[in-house]
């Protein structure tokens, strides 16, 4: 009987142990969702950027705002400077889940 007692104990600390691990997992499985949405975005207006005409795409920054479909709310800022025959294109994604994140992307055209 004590045997039996023993083994149980075992047994939930192993089932209790695996139900962290599950909460850890599905944290971690969110915030990747995030970052890949938030990866997109960016790509996408800095794609629009690098469309437009190097003659026609002027000094300056942008602010918008997204819903994505995880029902993050996502804020989209770009930069575009002049150094001589280059503009550098900076896009910043910030969203707020239970902490800030955010993530840049950097291009650079040429004339």
């Amino acid at each position: 009987m004590i045997e039996v007692l023993v083994a149980l104990v075992i047994l939930s600390f192993s089932l209790l142990a695996l139900a962290g691990l599950m909460v850890t997992t599905t944290k971690n499985n969110a915030f990747g969702g995030h970052m890949t949405e938030a990866a997109t975005f960016a790509q996408d207006k800095l794609e629009e950027l690098r469309a437009i005409k190097w003659e026609n795409l002027f000094d300056g920054n942008n602010t918008d705002q997204r819903g994505g479909s995880t029902g993050i709310n996502y804020t989209r800022n770009w930069n575009v400077t002049t150094n001589g025959s280059l503009k550098t294109i900076t896009i910043n994604v910030n969203w707020n889940d239970l902490t800030s994140h955010s993530i840049r992307l950097v291009s650079v055209l040429a004339q």
